[in-house]
C-alpha cells in the first residue's frame, strides 16, 4: 500500500502547516480576514484542528471496538 497509516499521519499534518505558512504569507490580513468561508485562509486553519479531533475519535472508536470484543 502506497500511502499508509503512519505515512499520511505524518503527511497530513506537514501538508496543512504548508498551507497554513502560505496563506500567511499571502493573505493581506491573515487573522482577521480567516472569517469567511470561501478564504483559503479558513480552510488552511480548519484543517490543523479538525486532523486532532478526528484521530482522537478513531482511537476512541477502535478502543471501544477493542474492549467490547474482548469482554
Amino acid at each position: 500500500m502506497f500511502l499508509s497509516l503512519p505515512m499520511l499521519t505524518v503527511l497530513i499534518p506537514l501538508v496543512s502547516l504548508a498551507g497554513l505558512f502560505y496563506s500567511a504569507s499571502v493573505e493581506d490580513d491573515f487573522p482577521q480576514g480567516c472569517t469567511s468561508t470561501t478564504s483559503l485562509c479558513f480552510y488552511s486553519l480548519l484543517l490543523p484542528i479538525t486532523i486532532p479531533v478526528y484521530v482522537f475519535f478513531h482511537l476512541w472508536t477502535w478502543m471501544g471496538i477493542k474492549l467490547f470484543r474482548h469482554n
